[in-house]
């Protein structure tokens, strides 16, 4: 197919489309009519073969073909628009919205504190950030990257490692004095144990205690089933039970006495963060500066 700068503009009104959420949206980002919006998906439409959208009164979205071709193309302008600020003499160009799929414990103990920071670092940069427990659909959903702990699905975006952070078997001093000190993993069986669920699989993660090539697995038992992190966390300093937490969510409760690491002879378990984006290819600059933020954060 030969390129003109008919196609270029049919796939920048694509592009406005999608972010916007419908036409209307688009044709006020745009300066156009809606009637003019639509008819530029028209001709892109007729010039690619595909349906791009499934229109209803109610919504705007995009097809399975519409999505394959977005995500292609998208990386495409956002690196023309990384071109143009360099070849205007920013050489680094870090502007525009940034939809953002963040694990809900990690937005509010890791990022939320340092939004200031990178706001000022790229004044022009705009974040929406939506707190989640899956990672969904990124390019039907128009999500720019996605942050999320555990092991990566099998079928996925490109997916990058930002820590492992080891897990914590841990109690309230109050839990202790009322019920006693477990000496062994093996103790827990008759001890109340808080349990978290699964988003994945929709099960209680099985619990299991690491030290270098031995792993050991625990049936444990208790009378609750949480869901979050947080309120999992507050629940176990409470004295509800015991608890297995990551290390980097819990330092703060260590440090000052409020929980008790219960096996640091296990210390070998981790989970990891990832961060996901949909194409490897011609990420744009604000992308790539985001995902830098957050190792320098985490380090």
């Amino acid at each position: 197919m030969a390129f003109d700068g008919r196609l270029l503009a049919g796939v920048s009104v694509l592009a406005a489309a999608v972010e916007g959420g419908s036409f209307v949206r688009a044709a006020d980002a745009l300066g156009l009519s809606a009637s003019g919006v639509s008819r530029a998906i028209a001709r892109l439409e007729a010039r690619l073969g595909v349906r791009l959208f499934d229109r209803t009164t109610r919504s705007l979205k995009l097809t399975d073909a519409g999505a394959r071709f977005y995500r292609e193309v998208g990386p495409l302008l956002e690196g023309i628009d990384d071109a143009a600020g360099t070849a205007s003499g920013s050489a680094a160009v870090v502007r525009g919205r940034l939809r953002i799929n963040v694990d809900p414990f990690f937005a509010r103990l890791m990022l939320a504190p340092r939004l200031a920071e990178l706001s000022r670092r790229y004044p022009e940069l705009e974040l929406e950030l939506l707190t989640r427990d899956g990672i969904g659909d990124l390019v039907a959903e128009v999500i720019d990257l996605a942050l999320r702990f555990g092991t990566p699905p099998g079928v996925s975006p490109v997916a990058r490692l930002l820590l492992k952070t080891r897990i914590l078997t841990v109690a309230s001093p109050a839990y202790l004095k009322r019920h006693g000190t477990p000496k062994a993993p093996a103790d827990l069986a008759s001890h109340a144990c808080i349990q978290f669920r699964d988003p994945l699989t929709g099960r209680p993660f099985p619990w299991e205690f690491h030290r270098k090539r031995k792993i050991i697995n625990v049936d444990i038992s208790g009378p609750f089933v949480m869901t979050d992190v947080g309120t999992m966390l507050e629940a176990c300093v409470s004295g509800a039970g015991i608890a297995q937490v990551m290390e980097f969510g819990a330092m703060d409760y260590l440090y000052r006495g409020r929980l008790v690491e219960l096996f640091p002879d296990w210390p070998d378990e981790t989970f990891p963060l990832y961060v996901f984006h949909p194409s490897r290819h011609h990420v744009p600059a604000k992308v790539r500066a985001f995902i830098d933020f957050c190792s320098e954060m985490i380090k």
